[in-house]
């Protein structure tokens, strides 16, 4: 009987959640996704410095 407890009292709670509406779940996404991106690219232009130093200055290869 515990889980059932549990499962009732879990479904009683999300009614209680404020869930965001379809627009607003379609802007949050493309926010995160555009993060994302120019975090990736800043990272990648670093890497990419990191490794001209290291070619030029370490490995002088």
């Amino acid at each position: 009987m515990a889980f059932q407890d549990y499962m009732n009292e879990t479904k009683g709670e999300l009614k209680h959640v404020s869930w965001p509406s379809r627009a607003q779940t379609i802007n949050y996404t493309l926010i995160v996704m555009g993060i994302s991106v120019v975090t990736a690219l800043f990272l990648s232009v670093f890497d990419g410095f990191f490794v001209y130093l290291l070619e030029k200055f370490i490995l002088k290869g």
